[in-house]
């Protein structure tokens, strides 16, 4: 059976902290029982010898005729009792252990080397101790109470014990929690620069070296801010000083070109150069800076659907099959620009019926393009999501940068969420978005 590990470096540490100290503790109990146990057994051999002796010399200066009694007075006060020794007696030596052997070692050096020791005697249980009172054959034995030779269970140290491991356990945990808050926002931030957002900077707070991995973090995202900021300025003096020859072309085209025909393909081919400048600006530039809402998911798919119809023709209008949703924290405008690429490239590639879904997973909001033309190779589903790729039965179509699906692909990660392209059954290709339930907002 495989044992469960922590994934994150809290449980990770904290297990092998809290292993560390279980294991002090249990090293410390050890070492304690140890020490404990030679003093316990001289004790109990100081003991058992005193009693022998004590007993012994009652025995030989009370009057015969008394010793009966003080026989049983030992027995009610004491607990000790005084048998005679017989050969049938059934003997059961005391346990081969180290406390026993120190204490009769112990016991044996006062007493003599002819004390026996037992631990049951003819079905009784205690300490035995074999003794003769004039030192001839006719030996005794003393029975001295159990619970001397039982094993002492040190409770008052084991509950200090305890609420000691309790609280070092404690301290772990606080202090491994604030080891480890740092690198957790710092997580979260890179997962955030990650999906195309400029989170807030990290803390730099904490040991140096987290300290130096937040700033050379919030340097980095400072950069590429910076870096994505220039890039815009960049972008938009291309896209002014492209447009405006365009324009020009266009309009020298409707002035100057007499043949309708050669007039309309060369204003067609002046807009795809349009609609390709627009589509890499769109790319270039992406979504982070448009900050999240809560909308309506439906009616940003039906606005979609809505452009799409204006810009293609009526009989491509896509159908919409929109379930009931809750509203969501998305950016409308980057998921609208989404769902209309999908459309494109639905009408583009594919074939009609177009079929635009909505619905409600178990944690997540699922927007579904649904096509009926030939699919794609299942070897080319990831492929072609990424930029400038395109199929090959696609290449010959020019109006394409191969941006489109990389658009999509990069406003889900945006949204938190994941973009899927799958094969019909049927036939066809459905391209999918799925929002994270993270996102929802209950009315």
């Amino acid at each position: 059976m495989r044992i469960p590990i922590p994934q994150t470096l809290f449980g990770r540490t904290f297990l092998l902290v809290s292993l560390l100290i279980f294991a002090s503790g249990g090293t410390w109990f050890a070492l304690f029982s140890l020490a404990e146990r030679e003093p316990r057994a001289l004790q109990l051999a100081q003991l058992t010898a005193s009693v022998v002796n004590l007993t012994r010399a009652a025995l030989v200066a009370a009057d015969p005729a008394k010793r009966l009694a003080l026989l049983r007075d030992l027995a009610d006060s004491e607990g000790v009792h005084l048998y005679p020794r017989e050969d049938s007696d059934t003997v059961t030596p005391l346990p081969d252990t180290y406390f026993f052997d120190e204490m009769k070692q112990a016991a044996i050096a006062q007493l003599g080397p002819r004390t026996r020791f037992a631990s049951e005697v003819n079905g009784l249980p205690g300490v035995w101790v074999s003794f003769s009172i004039d030192d001839d054959d006719n030996d005794y034995w003393l029975m001295l109470p159990g619970e001397h030779a039982r094993e002492f269970v040190p409770w008052q140290w084991l509950g200090w014990g305890a609420a000691l491991l309790a609280l070092a356990l404690l301290v772990a945990w606080l202090i491994v929690s604030h080891v480890t808050r740092p690198l957790r926002a710092l997580a979260a931030a890179a997962g955030a620069l990650g999906q195309g957002r400029y989170p807030e900077p990290v803390r730099e707070t904490g040991a140096s070296e987290l300290r130096q991995v937040a700033e050379a973090f919030n340097r980095m995202s400072e950069d590429l801010r910076h870096n994505a900021g220039e890039r815009a300025i960049v972008l938009a003096g291309l896209s002014h000083d492209l447009r405006t020859p365009l324009a020009r072309l266009r309009l020298e085209s409707e002035l100057s070109i007499a043949d309708e025909a050669v007039r309309a393909a060369v204003i067609a081919d002046i807009e795809q150069m349009d609609a390709i400048i627009s589509q890499f600006l769109d790319y270039a530039r992406g979504e982070g800076d448009e900050t999240p809402v809560d909308a309506d998911i439906n009616a940003l798919v039906a606005q979609a659907a809505c452009h799409h119809g204006r810009h293609g023709q009526a009989s491509a209008a896509p159908r919409l099959d929109l379930s009931t949703l809750p509203p969501a924290r998305v950016r409308p405008k980057a998921l609208t620009r989404a769902v209309v690429n999908l459309l494109d490239n639905a009408r583009k590639y594919g074939a009609e019926p177009i079929t635009l879904k909505t619905w409600r997973g178990h944690d997540e909001i699922v927007i579904d393009v649904a096509d009926s033309g030939p699919g794609i190779p299942e070897a080319e589903l990831e492929r072609i999501k990424r930029p400038f790729t395109r199929l090959e039965s696609a290449r010959t179509d020019t109006t394409g940068t191969g941006l489109g699906l990389a658009i999509v692909e990069r406003i889900t990660h945006l949204h938190g969420g994941r973009f899927d392209l799958l094969n019909r059954p049927e036939g066809g290709l459905t391209a999918r978005l799925r929002l994270p339930a993270a996102g929802f907002r209950e009315r």
